[in-house]
């Protein structure tokens, strides 16, 4: 995991290292009861963390270990995590430092998948992943598409040429993403990759992309 996920995540922990951690959670009257964290293991408690079990606040003690094991594991699923920074938790209307601190997050996360393929970071390790969970905290994915168009590294190509392929078979993308994939820039970006790789091993992929999109 690169310096810049490192640091994003030490300023996740000091941002939120005023909620202290409960042994015992309240848990939804109707249908558990309290809690005990140790019994649950935190995929289970990511699905129930400020929902049926817990405040705002428990959820916020136990952020900075979901958002590290996100990057650090494949037991989680960020879609869920993710989801707990919406709807009812609206993340956008927290204290100025945790906003910054979790936006500092997703964009250094989202910055280190770019630059490595495969990417090593757990549960976010692919670009379709990472979107599809992450674009709706920030009404739409533009805020990645835009770094994605200034990231000219090789492994951004075979990234973007995965995302592609994953259109092609079927993966249903936010209308947004399939109209950045649609424009002469993603193609031409695409065929300059192909002319850069064209002896390596992933030259095909970088190929099968561009004609899906120039068909």
């Amino acid at each position: 995991m690169v310096d810049e996920v490192h640091a994003s995540l030490r300023r996740v922990r000091e941002a939120f290292s005023r909620y202290p951690r409960r042994p015992m959670l309240d848990g939804c009257p109707h249908c558990r009861g309290a809690v005990t964290v140790a019994e649950h293991d935190l995929y289970s408690l990511s699905i129930t963390i400020g929902n049926t079990v817990g405040t705002l606040d428990d959820l916020k003690a136990l952020l900075p270990t979901l958002l590290e094991r996100l990057v650090t594991d494949t037991e989680l699923d960020p879609e869920i995590v993710f989801g707990k920074l919406a709807g009812r938790n609206d993340w956008r209307g927290w204290p100025s430092t945790e906003y910054a601190a979790v936006d500092g997050y997703l964009r250094a996360v989202w910055r280190s998948l770019l630059t490595d393929y495969p990417s090593r970071l757990g549960a976010v390790s692919d670009a379709t992943t990472f979107l599809d969970a992450a674009a709706p905290l920030y009404a739409g994915p533009d805020t990645f598409l835009t770094v994605w168009d200034c990231t000219n590294e090789p492994s951004a190509d075979r990234h973007l040429a995965v995302l592609v392929l994953a259109w092609s078979a079927g993966w249903q993308h936010e209308p947004s993403v399939v109209a950045w994939l649609r424009r002469p820039a993603t193609q031409e970006r695409l065929l300059h990759a192909f002319e850069r790789d064209h002896e390596s091993p992933w030259a095909d992929e970088l190929a099968q992309a561009y004609d899906m999109l120039a068909g």
